[in-house]
């Protein structure tokens, strides 16, 4: 690759509370989340008389008091008129209701509206019987299967505000005016169905949320609501058309980790490291294996703890992936898990 290598302007974050101006009329605020990815990064854009924000982390008393901290202090006391939700994730949609309900507008992509409002609807005690047979077709062994099916599983109402009827929409292809720029929307597709970055037309940033990350891998998950769904595939024709438009200047400010620039050599490893996992996918596949069972050739490592669930749903897309290129088929076992293998 011929790209500069990726950088990072600032080499460290705001603290908690705090804001970085990192262009002008931009500030960067983090804000903790609860989990081993600890933090998200969301963004004020000044519109004279108030703030657009790019996203809002959790809702949770200490989001919303921190936000509270922030409006008086770093934001100056002006409003947020407008909150730009990239995607459905509740790190990036938690606290948008609430914003919502003290007068800002809410602008996001239709699927993501639909998504969020769907899952803060749909509150379950109890794992369903679908998510249930999900996990066991994915091979999840019987101990943890047994532990998941009698815990309280996670709900987005725990962490993402009611969404009140109403937004504005936003599309491919579309512009939208905010922190005294033009930008351009175009929409990614894999971690998130229809996500949202902003590339300005007037200098050289781009909103990249989780679309556009530095130094670690979205995550590509398949779920019980799509179990045969292809996010893979998604992704990576998600990457290779950001790829034409991308430049060494672009300064992306992404919703974690470091904003960077050589957004060329970042897109190219973002497409490499699946494929170099896809590859070590193949070679294990000359043997029948679980979703479960695949850790190792896709990451490298075994995974257990929290991170289980994020890797098992990732191998999944993995599988489904080589099994829409027809290089992989499946068999049900007696036990309900699915059986992978390679063709020839």
């Amino acid at each position: 690759m011929k790209e500069a290598g990726i950088r990072y302007p600032f080499d460290a974050p705001p603290e908690e509370g705090q804001a970085a101006e990192v262009a002008d009329g931009v500030l960067w605020i983090r804000l903790p989340l609860p989990m081993a990815l600890d933090h998200v990064n969301v963004f004020a854009l000044d519109d004279g008389d108030g703030w657009t924000l790019i996203d809002t982390g959790f809702d949770s008393k200490r989001g919303r008091g921190l936000w509270a901290r922030l409006l008086a202090g770093p934001l100056a006391g002006k409003p947020v008129t407008r909150v730009v939700a990239t995607h459905h994730h509740p790190d990036h949609i938690g606290l948008a209701g609430w914003f919502q309900a003290q007068g800002a507008e809410l602008l996001t992509t239709r699927t993501a509206w639909l998504y969020a409002r769907m899952l803060t609807l749909d509150v379950q005690a109890a794992p369903l019987p679908e998510q249930v047979a999900f996990w066991r077709a994915a091979g999840m062994k019987a101990g943890l299967l047994a532990q998941r099916m009698v815990e309280r599983p996670f709900n987005f109402a725990d962490v993402v505000a009611p969404l009140p009827l109403g937004f504005t929409r936003l599309q491919e292809g579309g512009t939208i005016t905010m922190g005294g720029r033009r930008w351009a929307i175009r929409m990614g597709n894999g971690h998130a169905p229809e996500h949202a970055t902003f590339w300005s037309l007037d200098d050289d940033l781009v909103l990249g949320g989780d679309q556009l990350l530095p130094s670690i891998s979205a995550n590509i998950g398949v779920y019980p609501t799509e179990p045969d769904a292809d996010p893979l595939g998604d992704w990576l024709t998600s990457c290779a058309a950001f790829q034409p438009l991308a430049r060494d200047d672009h300064f992306v400010l992404p919703g974690h980790k470091l904003p960077f620039t050589g957004l060329p050599l970042r897109l190219h490893q973002m497409i490499e490291n699946h494929l170099g996992a896809l590859d070590r996918l193949r070679a294990a596949l000359a043997t029948p294996r679980t979703a479960a069972e695949c850790f190792m050739p896709l990451f490298k490592r075994e995974i257990t703890g929290s991170a289980y669930g994020l890797a098992l749903v990732e191998a999944v897309a993995h599988l489904n992936h080589l099994l829409h290129r027809g290089e992989v088929s499946r068999t049900m076992r007696e036990d309900g898990a699915w059986e992978w293998v390679r063709h020839g």
